[in-house]
Order: C-alpha cells, then structure tokens, then sequence
C-alpha cells in the first residue's frame, strides 16, 4: 500500500519526495512488531486530510511516491548496506527521502548515505533514549548503539532523552543533549536545541520519544515523553532555522486493538513535510 492511498498516487518520475519502507525488526530486544510498523503507517495514512490547515499547503502535490520495501531478514550488517544503497540511490535522482521504519537500526544505513552526500551534516535525533551504547547483545548495530555510529559519521543532538544507562555517559556530549525533564521545566531549551551545529539536517525520530499516553505502540515505551504539539512544533522551528535533507521515523509496534499511534505516525510525516516545504 502507497503513503496516502489513493489520493496520493503519483509515479516515481514525478514526485519529490519518496517514502522508503523498512520493515526491519531483528534487532529489537524488547517488544518485537516494529517490522510491522511501515505497513501500519500507510494504512493509516488513507485516512489524512490532504490540506495542512497550519501551512495552508498540500504538501502531497510535490509528488509523494512509495517505493517497494527493503526486505531484509538477515543480519544487522546487510540490513545497514541495503538501507545505504536504496537511500543513496534516491538521493541520486535528487528526491527528498522519507525513511519509514522498522527498529531504529534502519536509521544507521541511511545517515551514512546522507553522511557521504552532503556538507555540513549534522543528525536530530528525537527519542527517549540515548542509543550511545558501543555493543548490545554482541552487536555495534544494534539498535540501542545507533547514535554511537552515527556520531562516527556527522555530529548529532539529542532531543526528549530520559533513559540513559551508566556506560553510554562517557560517549555523549552533555552540551548536546537535551533531556526532557529538562524540557519539561525550562521550554525554552527548544530554542538552544534549534540552533544545530550544521547547515544540513537530517532527523531521526524516534516514537518513543512522544509520551505512552499519546504514543504507546512502541518496542521499548518510556514515561516523561514530549507531547504531540510540543515536538511538531520545535521540528517547525527547525525547519525555519535549518535545512532539512530528509528524515525518519521509527519504532512504531501496531497493536491490533489500537490504531491511534499508527496514525499519529502517519501525521507526524505529512505534518513535517508540510513544514519542510511551506
């Protein structure tokens, strides 16, 4: 299923941003289902409103195109590759790409794609957890180590952390970090954290980062989280300040009983593309 159903049906020539499927989950070590994700967002998607009532825009007439899934059940290390080579053929033909999701993972092939385009790169992760571990279950690829081999490639900022383990302390830069108690008592942190060392930005959010009362289908759900309105806002913000290269979004588990979070991510996408290209 295609991003938007049938109202958004635009061939690959003609659109200028693509929507890439990851459906990846293998290394996820908590609630599995992230694989799920991807094909839980465009169902969702069918039911948007097309009109950005914010921006007065339609983003979805810059031509929105859904790109055959990367399949990949094998290892970590295929999975980065694959990931690498179908972004860096997108950027390629000068389309904006939307990373869709999976486990977080999915996200270190991409900014090393990113990382070998652009100049002046920077990342924004947006997630409740830092992610710097150097290894995790035996793997450097793990999810819970993204940021360590992101920050190998381009400098990062991380924005809504509240779950840090003991051993990722010495790997992070707490004058690039963000946390969201923080946040929480001082809002006008958002406007330090807008202010991103690069001219080009890529963003990686992760779900986890908004709270479980308005996102709970995620693999590893953390108290304390951002609100909806509060980050869609500060990604406005960003969009202003910043150049945007292109962005994912990862981590959304489905449930079966619950189809709100799936499509609260579905939003999240068209809402900042509508920033993006106001």
């Amino acid at each position: 299923m295609n991003f938007g159903g049938a109202e958004v049906l635009y061939d690959y020539e003609s659109s200028g941003i693509i929507i890439l499927p990851v459906p990846y989950d293998a290394t996820s070590t908590w609630m599995k289902g992230s694989d799920k994700g991807p094909e839980a967002i465009m169902e969702a998607s069918v039911n948007l409103e097309f009109y950005n009532i914010e921006t007065k825009t339609e983003v979805h007439r810059k031509g929105i195109y859904t790109a055959e899934p990367v399949m990949t059940g094998g290892s970590p290390e295929e999975l980065v590759l694959a990931v690498r080579n179908r972004v860096s053929d997108i950027l390629g033909d000068n389309k904006f790409p939307v990373i869709v999701g999976g486990n977080h993972t999915v996200s270190i092939g991409s900014v090393r794609a990113f990382s070998e385009r652009f100049d002046d790169l920077c990342v924004l992760q947006l997630d409740a957890h830092a992610d710097m571990r150097q290894q995790y279950e035996g793997s450097s690829l793990n999810h819970a180590c993204v940021m360590s081999r992101v920050v190998e490639m381009v400098p990062a900022v991380q924005v809504g952390i509240r779950s840090v383990a003991a051993e990722e302390l010495p790997f992070i830069r707490q004058d690039r970090i963000f946390y969201a108690h923080e946040l929480y008592h001082d809002s006008t942190l958002y406007d330090n954290a807008a202010n991103l060392p690069c001219s080009n930005v890529y963003v990686t959010i992760d779900l986890d980062v908004l709270d479980p009362s308005i996102m709970p289908s995620t693999g590893t759900p953390e108290p304390g989280g951002l609100d909806y309105y509060r980050m869609m806002h500060f990604l406005r913000d960003v969009t202003r300040k910043r150049n945007i290269v292109g962005f994912d979004i990862v981590e959304l588990c489905p449930a079966p009983v619950n189809k709100a979070p799936d499509f609260t991510a579905a939003k999240i996408i068209y809402q900042f593309l509508s920033y993006i290209f106001a």
